[in-house]
C-alpha cells in the first residue's frame, strides 16, 4: 500500500515576486484555499497520510503556523461570538490531524529531482507519490487515485498525463507514448518543451507522479544538466532507456496551473466561479463589470 508522499516546496516563487517575499507559493489562495490544502485534499482522498515537504531552511515554520492550533485567535473569536470563523478553524484542524508531516532541507535550488532525492531516506524501500505545487488537479476521481488504480496493477513508476492542443504543447514536458489500454501508455520518451514541429504526442507531464524506490537510484546517479539541475523527468528517461518501463495515465478532470501570476490567476478564477457560496455571486459581478 502506498502510504508516503513527497512535496517539494523549496523554491523561493521568483515568478511571483515580490508577492512572494510574504506570502509563500504554496500558500497563494484558489478561492478561499491555499494551493497547499488542495495537494493535501487529494493525497488524503486517496489515503496517503505521510506528507514529506522538501523545504528551504527556515520554511517548515511557516507550513505548521497554517496548520497548528491558535488558542489566542480563537479567544479573540470566542468573545467576538465568530462562530463560523470558530467553524473553519476547527475543519483545519481536525484536517491536519489525518497527516503525519515531515520536513527535509534542501539547502540548494538544485532541480526537481535533487530536491526528490533528499527524501530518500524517509521513503526507504517503498514506493511514494510526488506532487508538484505548481498543478492542481480538480476531478471527480482524484488524480492520484486514478494513478493508484493503474499502480496497483504494475507497480511500476507512474506518470500524470494531460491531453492539450497541440499549439499549447511546446511549453511542456511531452511524452511519447504507446497505447496499452484506454487512457494507459507505455512511455517511450518524455522530452522537455519540444519545437511545435517535433511534438510527438499530445500528452503533457501534469505534475502528478507515483515512483518507486528504483527512482531514487536513478537520481543519485544522474549527472546535473546544463543548468546544474537534476531533474526527476531526466531520470524517468534515463530508466526507459535502460529498458525499464514507465507508465502514463492520461488523467480525467481539469489541470489547473499555478506556475506563475497570470497561470495562477486563471486557477484562482475557475475555482473561485465554482465556490458554492462566493460562486453565484462572482458570476453575477462579472455580468456587471463585462
Amino acid at each position: 500500500m502506498l502510504k508516503k508522499a513527497i512535496i517539494p516546496i523549496a523554491g523561493f516563487g521568483t515568478r511571483f515576486l515580490p508577492l512572494s517575499k510574504a506570502v509563500p507559493k504554496e500558500f497563494l489562495p484558489l478561492a478561499d484555499k491555499p494551493i497547499i490544502r488542495y495537494l493535501l485534499e487529494e493525497a488524503l482522498s486517496a489515503n496517503i497520510k505521510e506528507i514529506i515537504f522538501i523545504v528551504r531552511p527556515g520554511k517548515k515554520e511557516e507550513i505548521l503556523e497554517y496548520f497548528k492550533k491558535s488558542p489566542k485567535l480563537e479567544k479573540i473569536l470566542k468573545e467576538r461570538k465568530k462562530e463560523q470563523l470558530l467553524a473553519e478553524l476547527k475543519t483545519l484542524e481536525e484536517f491536519s490531524k489525518n497527516f503525519k508531516f515531515s520536513f527535509v532541507n534542501q539547502r540548494k535550488p538544485l532541480g526537481d529531482g535533487h530536491a526528490i532525492l533528499q527524501a530518500k531516506k524517509l521513503i526507504g524501500k517503498e514506493p511514494s507519490g510526488v506532487f508538484f505545487v505548481d498543478d492542481v488537479i480538480d476531478s471527480k476521481i482524484s488524480c492520484f487515485s486514478q494513478l493508484l488504480q493503474i499502480f496497483k496493477t504494475c507497480q511500476k513508476p507512474i506518470v500524470a498525463l494531460k491531453k492539450l492542443p497541440k499549439e499549447k504543447l511546446p511549453a511542456y514536458g511531452v511524452a511519447a507514448v504507446e497505447k496499452i489500454a484506454s487512457r494507459v501508455y507505455k512511455i517511450k520518451k518524455i522530452v522537455e518543451k519540444p519545437s511545435i514541429d517535433s511534438v510527438s504526442s499530445d500528452l503533457a507531464v501534469a505534475g502528478r507522479y507515483i515512483i518507486t524506490p528504483e527512482v531514487f537510484d536513478y537520481l543519485g546517479k544522474l549527472s546535473p544538466n546544463q543548468r546544474g539541475e537534476i531533474i526527476l523527468a531526466d531520470a524517468l528517461e534515463q530508466m526507459i532507456k535502460d529498458g525499464k518501463m514507465v507508465y502514463g495515465k492520461a488523467i480525467e478532470g481539469e489541470w489547473l496551473e499555478c506556475g506563475d501570476k497570470l497561470r495562477w490567476l486563471h486557477s484562482h478564477l475557475y475555482f473561485s466561479l465554482k465556490h458554492p457560496k462566493y460562486g453565484p455571486e462572482l458570476k453575477k459581478y462579472l455580468k456587471e463589470m463585462i
